[in-house]
């Protein structure tokens, strides 16, 4: 594989998370791992999939391939958290908190195009992100508030794939 093109990278995994998870049209597809939600998005020589199991807590992982979805594996990132547990039980807030979530991801930066940006208020909603390293490798931690509570928590590790 040639020099793989951090910025090209970047550009699309902002599309790719803007069309998946943060679209209000999203499409799942059929999962290649019994019990799991898929999503996926492909553009140019770039094919993205995010596939995550569970509700209220909902563990999961996105890749992205270049060469189509059979093609070589180049960037991964896993999650792992979700609504406090207090909020076990509780569909109807966490439907709440998950579309707040879809919001800030939708306003995902090329800077950071891991999960959401920084931070992002919207009335009683905050979403605050902090990562630390870049598009190569990284890690962060990301926190939902509603009127100043955190509601929900979620860490996330990733970066490009070095095969032999």
């Amino acid at each position: 594989m040639s020099e793989l093109n951090l910025e090209q990278l970047a550009k699309f995994l902002v599309i790719a998370k803007k069309k998946t998870y943060a679209s209000q049209n999203r499409m799942k597809i059929e999962p290649e791992r019994p019990r799991f939600d898929e999503l996926e998005f492909e553009e140019g020589e770039f094919y993205y999939r995010d596939s995550y199991c569970g509700f209220f807590q909902a563990p999961g992982m996105e890749i992205v391939r270049i060469g189509g979805k059979e093609g070589i594996p180049i960037w991964t990132m896993a999650y792992s958290g979700g609504v406090i547990d207090r909020f076990y039980g509780d569909i109807t807030f966490a439907k709440q908190v998950f579309g707040f979530l879809k919001k800030a991801l939708g306003a995902v930066p090329l800077q950071i195009p891991f999960r959401g940006p920084k931070n992002l208020k919207d009335g009683k909603w905050e979403y605050v992100n902090e990562v630390q390293g870049d598009i190569r490798r990284f890690s962060g931690h990301e926190i939902i508030l509603y009127n100043r509570e955190e509601v929900f928590n979620q860490d996330h590790i990733g970066g490009i794939v070095v095969d032999k």
